[in-house]
């Protein structure tokens, strides 16, 4: 296979990932909306569950180093958890990694501060570690406790994420020793991987909304000194070598 033919086979390939994704986003609606029993659309939703599990683990058995493409591809991870439908909303963070890979913000001239600023607050905060432990607590707990409880996976869902976030509405609550066990577990898990998480997006945007400090006129006072005393230096190293130069 030729270059060229590599690099069109890459394009379809995206945008067949791109109208995929979008799909199941739409998907997602159709069976949010829905109040009686879902049927084509539960059936498409499995689909494209398998279509993006075997492209996630195919693309993870053909990568160079698997560490650097599992932090990468997290939010890839997270859509492919057969948990929820709404956790197909999690395979946009694809499009992003492809918009960026197309260099399509630089192409209309919207690249810049945005995208830097996007790259530190997913990867240089260390948000998508937090963000990917947290969903991973809660969705392990949430599972644990489907089992132990007896009770359907949205339920338990909801009642991981109201335990974790400490809301608390007690609509769902366990009533076996092993599910309350599990509870308590989520409830520190909660209290500190959710906590870091609210005050890394906090921190971030509190930097980002503190202005710079301007330079102080002592510390313009003291740059200056030293610049008068290194071009005192170089001027006498200048001298030394005419010196040299007429013993010669």
């Amino acid at each position: 296979m030729t270059t060229q033919q590599r690099d069109r086979w890459l394009v379809g390939y995206h945008l067949g990932v791109t109208a995929l994704t979008l799909l199941s986003v739409l998907n997602v609606g159709l069976l949010l909306g829905q109040w009686g029993p879902v049927g084509v659309e539960r059936q498409v939703s499995n689909g494209l569950l398998v279509i993006f599990a075997i492209d996630y683990f195919v693309r993870l058995a053909r990568a160079q180093n698997r560490k650097i493409f599992l932090i990468q591809a997290a939010f890839d991870l997270l859509g492919i958890i057969p948990m929820h439908p709404v956790f197909a909303c999690f395979r946009l963070g694809r499009l992003v990694r492809l918009i960026r890979a197309h260099h399509l913000f630089w192409r209309l001239g919207l690249d810049g501060a945005w995208t830097k600023a996007y790259h530190r607050f997913i990867y240089s905060t260390g948000f998508i570690y937090l963000f990917s432990i947290s969903v991973a607590i809660i969705v392990l707990s949430a599972f644990l406790f489907s089992v132990v409880e007896r009770q359907s996976l949205a339920n338990s869902l909801w009642w991981a994420v109201t335990t974790a976030t400490t809301v608390g509405y007690g609509d769902q609550t366990p009533h076996t020793a092993i599910g309350k066990i599990i509870a308590s577990v989520l409830m520190f898990g909660g209290i500190g991987f959710i906590g870091l998480l609210t005050s890394t997006i906090t921190d971030f945007f509190t930097t980002q909304a503190q202005p710079t400090t301007p330079a102080q006129p002592e510390d313009l006072t003291a740059l200056l000194h030293k610049i008068d005393t290194l071009t005192a230096k170089v001027d006498q190293l200048q001298a030394q070598v005419r010196q040299l130069d007429r013993h010669r």
